[in-house]
This record gives structure tokens, sequence and C-alpha cells, in this order.
């Protein structure tokens, strides 16, 4: 109990706590000056039937992003993993940090590297590698386009998934047992992608587990590249508007934290579905 007596205040104090009281004051009219008024259910009634910028636009972008981002992240991260377990260690240790330091600086990467990439402007280096070719002839406003938004979130996000789900990826390869290797082909089995599929995955479930809920975490908090990406929230036209923008937007905005508890329990839920999901594929079925 002394041991994990640390873990337990902090995880009480910031997991437990902030959870119960968003639940309690998604029942209440909350400005932050006034008390919190009880209302009932009339913030989700609100929310799925007259919240029209919810449900036509950041539910939607929201569903449509992880789709993406969590399979292509989580699938990209494995195979990474796998392809650097293949090399020798001095080789894969550059090499592993090279690819896990972008989300090691995901904020000093956005303001130094891709916002200069998509610079609106002739300088910017997207527009001007095209303005040169000759396929545009005048600087294109891309992360104030609707059209280009998500697209380049998508690319943004991807870019910096490779976080410490990839690392627990790479250390469960490595550590799986070489005799099962060895017995797999004595067995039968004739190629690598055999080999990744009967022995390596199921060898390694704690690890693929672990990065499935952290790439299900990273996702839903990944709504902030939209805002960093166009300067403003909302998004242009709602582009970029995922659910924890809409958060942002009534929480520290506008100050109806009542409101924003109410979609903060929704976006819960959500996590909450998609972790059980992942314990499914991948947990332990005893």
């Amino acid at each position: 109990m002394v041991f994990i007596g640390p873990f337990l205040i902090l995880f009480i104090l910031f997991i437990v706590i902030p959870v119960i009281a968003a639940i309690g004051l998604s029942f209440t009219y909350f400005n932050t000056v006034e008390a919190p008024k009880f209302i009932g259910l009339q913030n989700y009634v609100n929310l799925l039937t007259q919240d029209n910028v919810f449900m036509m636009y950041v539910l939607p972008n929201t569903i449509k992003f992880s789709l993406i981002v969590g399979p292509i992240g989580y699938a990209l991260s494995f195979w990474l993993a796998w392809l650097l377990a293949q090399i020798p260690k001095k080789s894969r240790t550059v090499l592993t940090l090279v690819i896990y330091s972008p989300s090691m600086t995901a904020g000093i990467a956005m303001a130094v590297v891709w916002l200069i990439i998509f610079s609106g402007d002739s300088a910017g280096y997207l527009n001007s590698m095209l303005l040169k070719l000759g396929l545009i002839y005048e600087p294109v406003q891309w992360t104030q386009s609707p059209d280009y938004l998500m697209p380049i979130m998508v690319v943004v996000s991807l870019w910096g998934s490779m976080g410490v789900g990839f690392l627990a990826m790479l250390a469960g390869i490595l550590n799986v047992d070489k005799e099962l290797y060895e017995a797999a082909y004595i067995d039968g089995i004739k190629s690598r992608l055999q080999e990744v599929f009967y022995i390596t995955i199921p060898s390694m479930k704690p690890q693929m587990l672990f990065g499935a809920v952290m790439a299900v975490v990273g996702t839903v908090q990944a709504g902030v590249i939209g805002v960093q990406l166009s300067g403003a929230n909302p998004t242009p036209q709602y582009a970029g508007q995922l659910i924890i923008n809409h958060i942002d937007d009534y929480g520290f905005i506008r100050y109806e934290m009542g409101y924003a508890s109410a979609i903060s329990v929704i976006l819960l839920l959500i996590v909450y579905l998609f972790s059980k999901l992942c314990w499914r594929l991948f947990g332990e079925k005893d």
C-alpha cells in the first residue's frame, strides 16, 4: 500500500475527481460566475437535438478523423516497430529515436515545420514548389481552406503518432521468445507474414492492447492540431472541428461549463466504447 499510495493519490486527484465533477456539472447550467443550477438532462437534449454544429460537423469530423488516423497510425506503429526489430541494435536505437522524436516535439514541430510547409503565401514550401512546377498559378490557403484542412490534420497526426504505443510494440516484438519462431518453422510456417500473424502478434497481446488504447486516446486528443494549423477555434467553416475543440469552444471561450461538461461525458463514453473494443480484440481471454 505504501508503494502504490502516491499513484492512488494522484489518480484520485487528477482522474477520479475531475470525471465525477464533469458528470455532475453536465446536469447543470454553470457559467463560472454564478453557482451551478441543476437543469437535469437539458444539456444532453440540447446537444443531440439543437446543436447543429455538433451533429452536422463535429461528430462526423470526429468519426472520420478517428477511423482514418486511429487504425492507420496503429498499423503504421506496428509495421515500423517490426521493421526496426529486424535490424542491428545500434542502427535500431538511432532510427527509433528519429521516429519517436516527433511525438515529443509536436508543438514545436507544428510551428517550425508544418506551418512553414503549408504557409498560405508564395514563400511556403508547398506553394513555392507547386508554383515553380506550374501546377498552381497563385498561392493556396492550405490551412484556411475547408477542402484541405482535414487532410492536412490527418497527415500531421500520423507523422506525430509514433509515441509510447510504438515503443511498447517494439519492446514486445524484441521480447518474443526466439525458440517459438524455430518451432513454428519446424511445424510448417513458410513465410514472414505467417510468422507475424501466428507467432509475433499472439505473443505480444499486452503490448498490442496498450498500443491500441494509446492510439484511441491520442486520436481523440488530436483536435488541437486543427486549431494550431488554422489559428482559430472554431476552425474555418468547422472543417477541422472535433469534439475536443467543441469542448474548448463552449468551456473556455463561451464559459458554458455545464454544456462543455456534457460534451466531455459524451467523449468519455466514446473513448470507453473504443477501449472496450480494444480489450475484446487484444485482451487475455482467460
